[in-house]
């Protein structure tokens, strides 16, 4: 079942979708982590993904960050095919996951700069985002000696540092307490303006953030929609 946009009023509208994926299939060895998963996203929209542990929704993002190659059907992410177009998006997709990709014994300062050379960034878009995050202060300390929310706030600067158009978010509040969150909202929430693929456990905070919701259960979709006709009532099936 494939989510669909209301029909399009504008000529922005009309653009190629952000995402479209059509019977996208994962597996690991005999275990499928994705089986038949199809939706489009317009660009500028924002996909929530809903599901317990193990549901795929990992699987999912790493695919779209063309870190695992899919196994079948197709994908399309910003215009071009995965995996054959990679080199074409990889430049634009910001990945917020689990793990910071970020290393320990080097400062906050130091792993931002590390980043930003590889896509030829300058120190001021750094310093820019350490003020955002408010880190300017804390920026000469190694990782290892920051709280988890503080390499939560490094991490946020580092997914948006070259200023992606799709940004690939695992619970990316993870770790923030509610001031924190409010901080990072300007770089990865609807502020933005991005298009977003946020995977959750929150339906009552996430659902009010989406355009389009996909809920997986042991990889499969269980719900693809457009948010408004979703409830959260529907969403907390998914988990039992």
């Amino acid at each position: 079942m494939v989510a669909r946009s209301p029909d399009p009023t504008t000529s922005d509208a009309v653009s190629e979708p952000a995402l479209e994926l059509d019977g996208l299939a994962r597996h690991y060895g005999e275990r499928e982590a994705l089986s038949g998963v199809s939706l489009s996203l317009a660009a500028g929209q924002t996909l929530v993904v809903f599901g317990p542990n193990g549901a795929g929704k990992t699987t999912l993002l790493r695919v779209l960050a063309t870190l695992l190659r899919p196994h079948a059907g197709e994908v399309r992410v910003l215009g071009s095919s995965l995996p054959d177009e990679a080199w074409a998006v990889r430049g634009r997709v910001g990945l917020l996951g689990h793990e910071p990709l970020l290393y320990r014994e080097l400062t906050a300062r130091e792993n931002l700069r590390f980043h930003a050379r590889l896509y030829g960034i300058g120190d001021e878009r750094v310093d820019e985002l350490l003020e955002s995050v408010t880190m300017s202060t804390r920026a000469g300390e190694p990782l290892r000696t920051l709280s988890r929310g503080m390499v939560q706030r490094v991490a946020v600067a580092r997914a948006v540092l070259h200023d992606p158009e799709l940004l690939l978010l695992d619970e990316p509040h993870s770790n923030l307490d509610p001031a924190a969150i409010e901080l990072v909202a300007p770089l990865i929430g609807a502020a933005s303006e991005r298009t977003r693929v946020i995977c959750s456990h929150n339906p009552s905070g996430d659902l009010a953030e989406a355009d389009v919701v996909l809920g997986l259960r042991a990889g499969r979709p269980a719900l693809v929609r457009a948010a408004t006709d979703v409830d959260a009532g529907e969403i907390t099936e998914l988990y039992r």
